[in-house]
């Protein structure tokens, strides 16, 4: 990961002048970046996180797009570097969905059918199809895709033999990777499942225990965002041996109330309930969590390659995924996205991506991967650092001090510093 610092954007007591041309400039022309690419050569957006090798940054999300066999195959088809199958857990039986479960938020006045969506809602539950179903399809995608990245999403109750039993079947199917579901916001938190213990760090720390303890792949903890500090449980995962984080869950949300019928979307049988609010609008949302998550981990972890992070929020086009990427995402995921414009999205996601490459001469994810992070300070430290812009401004516009300061070199730009019109 790029390491920045003032001095490589051109920041001295004798040259704020060209700091202010700088910083105009884009971030690749103005730090220490070591850019192989060739004149002609395509971007590599391949990664590998945590030993597994992806064509593309870009995976799936676990919900519908990877409910079954026929869309994860499809998925791969089109070429998305990995994908993670909807939740499972040891018994379906207890997992009752109801019709309808989705809601559309569009720009405009309430109950616009017109406007852009920007937000959506679901009160849907975990995959409700029996385990053995889903470990069989499981088994069949990596023998006819062996050289691709299948990812398992489990959840369980507050048990310790029921974690152990879920992981030791789901890993028996020859999956790569496994996403514990410690975020999803609504349904069964009586059972101490989903954002119940991702809300909850001690908890969260005893099960992680359990988890990692059993399990032989990479192991990601997926984050809820309905809480106050993300770092918090993030940095439990991580300590109880999570190779990597996903962020963020959906958050929690009330879509609307319809002005006719005065009911709350989505209505089911006159009534609602809280959902997960997903797609554009959560977009800055989540790209604050995961700033927050990657300069912890930074911090406390520096650049250990065996630890990951996986964006997640509103990513609809390769400029949203851009900017994961530049927090020091190490992939992105995307689900609502999908939802609303199908598998093929991952075509667009590549060649947008691959533009901004271009853009900036990026050869490769890892040229600029985390390269944005360090621009985020403290609302203090903001105000000293244009304290002492300004006060250089000034000094630049007043000239030379003395007779001595004349230069050689620079006597042409030294007397047009000095002259008033």
């Amino acid at each position: 990961m790029a390491s920045l610092s003032w001095t490589h954007i051109g920041v001295t007591n004798n040259s704020v002048a060209e700091f202010v041309r700088n910083r105009c400039r884009p971030i690749s022309a103005r730090v220490g970046l070591r850019v192989t690419a060739e004149t002609g050569r395509e971007p590599d957006l391949s990664v590998t996180v945590n030993g597994l090798q992806m064509p593309n940054p870009f995976v799936i999300g676990s919900g519908p797009p990877g409910t079954n066999y026929t869309v994860m195959k499809r998925a791969f088809d089109e070429g998305w570097g990995a994908v993670i199958a909807k939740t499972v857990s040891l018994d379906a039986t207890k997992v009752i969905n109801v019709t309808p479960r989705y809601a559309r938020l569009r720009a405009g006045s309430n109950g616009s059918a017109k406007g852009q969506i920007i937000g959506w809602e679901n009160i849907e539950l975990i995959s409700d199809r029996p385990l053995e179903t889903m470990l069989k399809e499981f088994k069949q995608l990596k023998a006819e895709y062996p050289d691709r990245i299948l990812i398992a999403s489990i959840m369980e109750e507050y048990n310790k033999a029921a974690w152990e039993e879920l992981i030791d079947r789901v890993e028996q199917t020859g999956i790569d990777a496994i996403e514990v579901n410690f975020s999803c916001p609504h349904g069964m938190p009586e059972r101490k499942m989903g954002a119940a213990v991702g809300q909850d760090c001690a908890l969260l720390e005893e099960v992680c225990g359990w988890i990692n303890a059993k399990a032989t792949v990479p192991v990601w903890a997926k984050m809820t965002p309905n809480i106050t500090d993300i770092t918090q449980p993030a940095r439990v995962a991580l300590n109880s041996g999570c190779e990597g984080v996903a962020a963020i869950n959906t958050i929690m949300s009330v879509m609307g109330i319809n002005l006719r019928t005065l009911r709350p979307e989505p209505c089911v049988e006159g009534y609602s309930t809280l959902g997960g609010y997903s797609s554009k609008a959560v977009h800055p949302i989540a790209l604050g969590k995961v700033m927050y998550i990657a300069k912890m981990m930074k911090s406390e972890y520096g650049d250990k390659a065996d630890l990951s992070l996986s964006g997640i929020g509103g990513v609809e086009t390769g400029g949203d995924a851009a900017e994961f990427l530049l927090l020091g995402a190490s992939t992105v995921q995307v689900c609502t996205g999908v939802m609303m414009h199908g598998y093929g999205l991952v075509k667009k996601l590549c060649a947008e991506l691959k533009d901004f490459m271009r853009m900036h001469n990026f050869s490769s994810i890892e040229d600029f991967r985390g390269v944005s992070l360090e621009y985020f300070t403290t609302h203090m430290d903001l105000v000293r650092r244009q304290q002492e812009a300004i006060k250089q401004r000034k000094a630049i516009k007043k000239g030379l001090q003395s007779d001595k300061d004349w230069t050689g070199d620079g006597f042409v730009n030294e007397t047009e510093s000095m002259v008033s019109n």
